[in-house]
């Protein structure tokens, strides 16, 4: 991370903002190229990571003039942005991760359209956990089932790979559940951009761990790919993929 040009701190009204990513793109879609960036401000420990009140910063090439757009989550580890088209309208679009540092190895994303200087919010991880919930039930013979609240989908992971001592703390010598368990499916922990199609529009990777009898025990991830469908992100290909 490194100081603020100075007409930058001026427009921020602080001298103790870095820039914590920096990216070039037309996301106006006035055909200029503009300067985006993503800011914020360090802790008291300099050599610390964490990083509070990051905020986008757009300034549009053709004007020079400056839009911040102050974020809901807004502290956490590394940062980043990436431009480009998600929605299939040939204008960037602006991908803001930010890593939470929390166990569970969730993180915060957005995605804006900047069209004409008026930004929208078209990607919001908390709506993304609202939808994306799941139910982890263990079931006898070495099997755990995950399941979307409120749909009949579901998936059914065999967890012998886990090994016996892992297995024989849950099951008796006849494969059955000594007692009820219940798993869990963590928040969004990864957001990856891919063209699957490669022509030019990104769709987005989700990822959710699948934790077990507790955090640190995961039994795989929930994988759902979304593309855009002029309303919003929706799924195209779901799968579940286990460890190892």
């Amino acid at each position: 991370m490194y100081y603020y040009q100075p007409y930058l701190r001026n427009q921020m009204q602080s001298s103790d903002i870095y820039i914590l990513d920096f990216k070039q793109g037309d996301v106006t879609g006035d055909g200029t190229i503009d300067n985006v960036y993503l800011v914020g401000q360090r802790t008291s420990a300099s050599d610390s990571p964490f990083v509070q009140n990051i905020t986008l910063v757009v300034q549009n090439g053709r004007t020079n003039s400056f839009t911040r757009i102050p974020l809901k989550e807004n502290a956490g580890y590394n940062p980043t942005i990436f431009l480009g088209d998600f929605t299939g309208d040939k204008i960037d679009d602006i991908l803001i991760s930010i890593d939470s540092g929390g166990s569970g190895g969730y993180a915060f994303y957005y995605i804006y359209s900047f069209i004409n200087n008026n930004p929208r919010e078209i990607f919001d991880f908390e709506k993304f956990d609202q939808e994306y919930k799941y139910d982890v039930i263990y079931r006898d013979f070495y099997k755990v089932e995950v399941k979307k609240k409120n749909d009949t989908q579901k998936y059914i992971i065999d967890i012998q790979y886990k090994g016996d001592e892992y297995l024989s703390e849950i099951y008796d010598q006849n494969g059955k559940l000594k007692e009820p368990i219940e798993g869990w499916v963590n928040p969004l922990g990864g957001l990856y951009p891919i063209d699957f199609q490669r022509d030019g529009t990104y769709e987005l990777y989700a990822m959710q761990r699948i934790a077990g009898r507790y955090n640190a025990d995961g039994l795989g991830y929930v994988q759902t790919s979304l593309k855009w469908d002029d309303r919003g992100f929706v799924p195209f290909f779901q799968t579940v993929g286990i460890l190892g």
